[in-house]
């Protein structure tokens, strides 16, 4: 079969979407990181027409925003208030050039599983057959909401009829009507200006194209596909869950065949859009989202999620949530670390144990290993960060930012009050509060000297435990003291003779 592309794809996507009781339009609900009208509009892409048109009706404003941003090369169509499939094409081929000519393909806005390559095959059979018509069909157990379709005794395609209109007889058939066509498109402008309202709905229904061109002596192909699922709808939230469960599946699946290793794609979770690279490990409990991309030999998870992050060849991320992110190759992250957006980290670098970064610059091996917060700054190479220091990068009202030198260390439990500079090689002494700039070099201390006040804790937290704990040392210790100054019979030393004259 030859792949002949069409020369448009319309999408419809007016619907209300009642069922999914949702203030948000049925198109705008997401699945493996995309949303239903996203997927449709990817697979129309990725048949490669001349013309993709999306009609829009219901909270119009919203969804054409959306659509735009996702691909803003989409011909955007109106429908009006005449209401069915019908009238919806009707509006979108008043959009496209009066002469248009070839094949034109139909699609709906809530089929996330459609794919691109049965949208061609669709196309190269509806050219190859001479159709006027080509209807996806498929053979389901339940058919119940859906057209079926009606054959005539030689078992050619005589027409579709809708659930609501089709008589008893006719609703035991199982073979349906999937809603995904192709079509000639001058037969189909001149058999829509035949199309009428008279029906149970009061709609305007494309399946009547399909007996106008049996009447008029022309041929109606079905195309059978045995991947039910990329006929299915999404019609309520169940379906919803139902094929996002199915789609991430499918993802995991051609990530593992591609190379990538998931111990175990029951949980883990990968939005359509992820790359991963060849044996990368991913563990269990992780999620991959939106534009996430994974280098080769990595080691992901458990209890991970990146959202839009950029993770290099031969890094480690354990126990981590990060968003808008990069992270080098052969570094390491984690565990209980979370990286926000606009941080960088350098090859070899570590980001540690309950870490938090924000439009941070970690450069090439540098470390901020443990329970630390480093936002708005700049880590020079190889540079340490101690345990328990804190960028206070924001003083009420502005944001300042820090820039660390290259192979400077910053001693833990050290607070830097932005702006400030940390001069290259230079050192943080432990405990300190950094305020002013510290040149290449120096040692920066701040410490105030330490003072033991005695009987601070007998005068002032008289009856609690630490008292007693206090009182009860101090006893040992002056038991300890008067063992030391007896002689070895245990009695108590005298002074010295030699002493006497003192």
């Amino acid at each position: 079969m030859s792949d002949v592309g069409p020369t448009a794809v319309i999408v419809l996507a007016a619907g209300e979407g009642t069922r999914m009781k949702s203030r948000t339009p049925k198109v705008l609900h997401t699945i493996g990181g995309r949303s239903l009208i996203g997927h449709a509009i990817t697979a129309g892409r990725a048949a490669s027409p001349e013309h993709l048109v999306v009609v829009v009706r219901h909270q119009r404003d919203r969804v054409v925003e959306h659509i735009v941003e996702f691909d803003e090369q989409v011909v955007i169509a109106d429908q009006d208030e005449v209401k069915g499939t019908g009238r919806a094409v009707e509006c979108a081929l008043k959009r496209l050039p009066d002469d248009l000519a070839g094949t034109v393909l139909v699609t709906m806005g809530d089929v996330p599983l459609l794919t691109g390559e049965t949208l061609r095959g669709l196309a190269a059979a509806h050219a190859e057959s001479g159709s006027a018509v080509t209807v996806i069909t498929a053979s389901v157990t339940d058919p119940t909401g859906y057209g079926r379709v009606l054959r005539d005794p030689h078992g050619l395609v005589a027409g579709i009829v809708e659930h609501k209109d089709a008589t008893a007889e006719q609703r035991l058939l199982t073979e349906v009507n999937s809603g995904l066509y192709a079509f000639d498109a001058a037969f189909l402008r001149s058999a829509l200006a035949e199309v009428g309202t008279d029906n149970v709905q009061g709609e305007k229904y494309l399946t009547d194209v399909l007996a106008i061109a049996r009447a008029r002596g022309l041929h109606v192909g079905a195309h059978l596909v045995d991947d039910l699922w990329q006929t299915e709808g999404v019609n309520d939230k169940v379906q919803l869950a139902r094929l996002g469960a199915e789609l991430n599946r499918r993802t995991v699946e051609q990530l593992m065949r591609d190379g990538a290793i998931v111990i175990d794609p029951a949980t883990t979770w990968v939005d359509a859009d992820v790359t991963i690279g060849p044996d990368t490990v991913v563990h269990p409990g992780t999620q991959l989202l939106g534009a996430t991309t994974i280098g080769a030999d990595c080691v992901i998870g458990p209890d991970t999620t990146l959202k839009d992050v950029e993770v290099a060849d031969g890094a480690t991320v354990v126990r981590t949530q990060a968003e808008l992110a990069s992270i080098g190759a052969g570094a390491t992250v984690g565990p209980f670390s979370y990286l926000r957006p606009g941080t960088q980290l350098g090859d070899g670098g570590k980001i540690g144990g309950f870490v938090e970064t924000k439009n941070a610059t970690i450069g090439k091996g540098a470390k901020v290993p443990h329970l630390s917060y480093c936002g708005d700054a700049t880590v020079g190479e190889g540079a340490n960060i101690g345990a328990g220091t804190i960028f206070a990068n924001y003083d009420g009202v502005t944001k300042g930012r820090t820039d660390i030198g290259p192979h400077s260390f910053v001693g833990s439990n050290s607070v830097i009050v932005a702006p400030r500079t940390i001069g290259a090689g230079s050192y943080v002494a432990a405990g300190s509060a950094v305020l002013k700039d510290v040149r290449p070099g120096q040692l920066a201390v701040t410490r105030a000297q330490q003072r033991n006040v005695d009987g601070w804790v007998a005068r002032r937290r008289a009856g609690t435990p630490a008292a007693a704990a206090a009182q009860a040392a101090q006893t040992a210790s002056a038991a300890s003291a008067a063992s030391d100054d007896s002689d070895a019979t245990g009695m108590p030393q005298g002074p010295d003779p030699k002493d006497a004259t003192a």
